[in-house]
């Protein structure tokens, strides 16, 4: 198991957890806090925290669930440390597509970005973990240390707030 290697002092087995989830963690991040900065940060930050703290960590539980909470924390902590400006990173736009559907699906994602960053934070997370990670509410409940009725209350009051901005911004039909 890598963990046992990590804390046997294996530095290329934290490699490859890092090579494993970086990329995951990430993403996670950057729809949260809405920022590359923030989001790389973030991810960064998590896996020194983790390092530091691997010896805590229960191996009865996944280890993808503790450095995805790790990583969570710190997104959260940068975005009521600091307001995320609404930079969207330009996507490299695929040679095989035609440039009309690439625009629109841009165009589409950048508008979801922007509207996800109006949300309140406790929404847009509870959104970001449900609907772009694909975490249950049981999972996500974990993940947020609230209960489930909480996050299902939560997803409900976002997506409604969400539909709203986006028909304001004339996003939906």
């Amino acid at each position: 198991m890598l963990i046992q290697a990590c804390l046997r002092g294996d530095q290329s087995a934290f490699g490859e957890l890092v090579e494993r989830y970086e990329g995951t963690l990430y993403n996670a991040a950057y729809r949260i806090t809405g920022s590359v900065e923030d989001a790389t940060d973030a991810t960064q930050a998590a896996f020194v925290n983790a390092f530091e703290k691997l010896d805590t960590f229960d191996c009865s539980h996944r280890f993808f669930s503790w450095i995805y909470r790790i990583t969570l924390n710190q997104a959260l902590n940068m975005v009521n440390r600091r307001r995320p400006e609404m930079s969207i990173a330009e996507d490299t736009p695929s040679l095989d597509r035609d440039p009309e559907a690439q625009f629109s699906e841009a165009e589409t994602a950048q508008g979801l970005q922007q509207a996800l960053m109006e949300l309140d934070l406790q929404y847009r997370t509870v959104i970001v973990l449900k609907h772009l990670d694909g975490y249950s509410y049981r999972e996500i409940g974990a993940l947020l240390d609230i209960p489930e009725k909480t996050v299902k209350s939560r997803l409900f009051t976002g997506r409604r707030k969400l539909r709203e901005i986006l028909n304001e911004k004339g996003r939906l039909p």
